[in-house]
């Protein structure tokens, strides 16, 4: 007996260590790709309310590397795409020369670029394009386009963004109504219709809007987020030691959440999202170890609670937050989230543990299998994420 919980103890021990050569050997790989992710354009519309019209101010926060090179909007890296050599050689030119490049081959803006009505289109007037030196070819250049809109007829509007310079996250305000709209424009050249008027449930449509979005990241979108709250949940039958580690996750993750969207802690999704796959594989191997909470265990959840919360940070700094209601989209979200989780582990319940957990067999061939396939799971999701 004393040889076998020695063995035990080994195995545990040796996969603790390769757990961590393989995290330490992940930022080493990690850490070269900020000069190639490619972000979101950031546009912000500003609306000038005159007598009978109106006039909009547009500042862009745009990789005009990306945009010059033609890189595909699907690829999230530029080394995925074949002008990956392209875009580093004008990574590599001063904001003289890479003017002169946007210029060349976008003569004819207007075709990429405009606000239209149900009568007219308004083309862009290009005020001033400011292009950075960039110091460090390891992090990303952002250029900064100012373009004006004149006397617009109509208080309805779409902005149109060519698809071929990828997603765009616009928001649209003015000194006026205060935030009109915020939309994440992807894999589509229109945005939806926007309208310049006071909305007196702007709070109760954005807490909602964020709910859901909150819930949407768990189910049915956020699959890996499912798995590491499944691997929880198979732990322990026992209510109080689920309990206990949902708090302690849903505690890191709101901490980190709240530090990424206010821009205290800023890291690349690039590092965020292969650790998190990593964490998901690790809490399935531990399950195939363990049936009971440990004090090691609720540390380990703590630190993937703080990672996934940089997750749903990342999220909500690619949609954009209203800044009216900048806190209630942040609660709203972070409800969304937890009703999210408690859908997970009610399904759990409901199909997993309800039928089955009065068996004798229900550790061996209903936890310890399921658990051993989330870890399969995250570890294919850690090299494809770091590596593909």
């Amino acid at each position: 007996m004393l040889i076998k919980v020695v063995k035990v103890t080994k195995v545990k021990n040796f996969i603790r260590i390769m757990f961590f050569k393989i995290f330490i050997l992940s930022l080493l790989f990690i850490t070269n790709i900020f000069a190639h992710e490619l972000r979101p354009t950031i546009a912000n519309l500003e609306i000038i309310k005159n007598e009978k019209t109106f006039n909009a101010n547009l500042s862009l926060r745009v990789n005009l590397e990306s945009i010059i090179a033609g890189i595909n909007p699907k690829h999230k890296n530029s080394k995925e795409s074949e002008q990956s050599d392209l875009y580093d050689d004008l990574r590599k030119l001063d904001p003289k020369q890479l003017l002169r490049e946007f210029e060349n081959k976008f003569k004819n803006i207007e075709n990429y670029i405009f606000l239209e009505t149900k009568k007219n289109k308004y083309n862009p007037i290009i005020n001033s394009i400011d292009i950075p030196q960039i110091e460090d070819l390891e992090l990303i250049r952002d250029s900064i386009i100012n373009i004006n809109f004149k006397d617009i007829e109509s208080d309805q509007f779409r902005f149109f963004w060519s698809e071929n310079f990828g997603p765009i996250i616009l928001r649209v305000n003015s000194m006026e109504f205060g935030e009109l709209h915020t939309e994440l424009i992807k894999n589509k050249g229109y945005s939806s219709n926007i309208t310049i008027e006071k909305n007196k449930n702007n709070f109760f449509k954005n807490f909602f809007n964020y709910l859901i979005l909150g819930y949407e990241h768990i189910l049915p979108k956020g699959l890996d987020h499912i798995l590491f709250v499944l691997a929880l949940f198979l732990l322990s039958s026992n209510i109080k030691t689920l309990i206990l580690q949902i708090s302690i996750f849903t505690i890191a993750h709101t901490i980190t959440l709240f530090l990424g969207v206010f821009n205290v802690i800023k890291i690349s999704s690039h590092i965020v999202e292969p650790i998190i796959a990593l964490s998901i594989a690790y809490v399935g191997i531990e399950n195939l170890f363990k049936n009971k909470l440990s004090k090691s265990r609720t540390i380990i959840v703590f630190l993937f609670g703080l990672l996934h919360g940089l997750g749903f940070a990342g999220v909500l700094n690619d949609i954009g937050v209203v800044k009216e209601l900048f806190v209630s989209s942040l609660i709203s979200f972070n409800i969304g989230v937890e009703l999210g989780q408690i859908s997970v582990i009610v399904l759990a319940y409901l199909f997993i543990k309800l039928p089955f957990y009065k068996m004798h067999w229900y550790s061996r061939k209903v936890t310890k299998p399921i658990s051993l396939l989330i870890s399969i799971v995250g570890l294919y999701w850690f090299f494809e994420r770091l590596f593909f």
